[in-house]
């Protein structure tokens, strides 16, 4: 559906075609907040106030960029916040509240259990990288975003994405080397 039709919608005062965003975007606005703050509850909670921000400031918007990259500036933005002012424990990240579907038809129980090792193993070494690493490869990867697109999300200059992209792939890398030979 187009994305410029539903916010001509929602300024027009059908606001039921807000839920357009939350289904098409939250999923992955959790995981941007889980990956920023290490916390799943205080992750959904953060994607709820960033959607009703992005709803009181949708007149804001400019098609300058995609509403993906302005609606993810306001959750990391919101995450950030949300960090500076409270303490926060880390738990395990569902891989469905990300949007990863099985990629298997479900009479394939062996390439299933494959892909739940390989999302274990993925996890495993995402939570140990640092966060903004496992933050910036959630945008290029999951998210498909481009480094300009993530120099507008975190207000990160383009080379220093491009230097922790680096650095995270590179770790990314030794972790996951050091987690198949166990």
């Amino acid at each position: 559906m187009d994305e410029k039709l539903q916010i001509r919608k929602v300024l027009k005062g059908d606001h039921s075609a807000f839920g357009y965003f939350v289904d098409t975007y939250q999923d992955m606005a959790v995981t941007i907040a889980y990956r920023v703050c290490g916390n799943m509850q205080d992750a959904e909670d953060i994607v709820q106030d960033s959607f009703v921000k992005a709803f009181h400031n949708l007149h804001t918007f400019k098609s300058d960029s995609k509403f993906s990259t302005w609606f993810y500036r306001i959750v990391y933005n919101t995450a950030i916040t949300e960090i500076r002012s409270a303490s926060h424990n880390v738990q395990y990240v569902d891989y469905e509240q990300m949007g990863l579907a099985d990629s298997y038809a479900d009479f394939d129980t062996l390439g299933q259990i494959e892909e739940d090792e390989k999302k274990e193993l993925l996890n495993m070494a995402l939570e140990k990288m640092p966060r903004d690493e496992s933050l910036i490869l959630t945008f290029f990867y999951l998210e498909e975003n481009s480094v300009k697109d993530i120099t507008k999300i975190t207000g990160l200059t383009e080379s220093n994405i491009k230097v922790k992209l680096h650095r995270a792939r590179k770790r990314m890398y030794e972790l996951m080397t050091e987690l198949m030979k166990r």
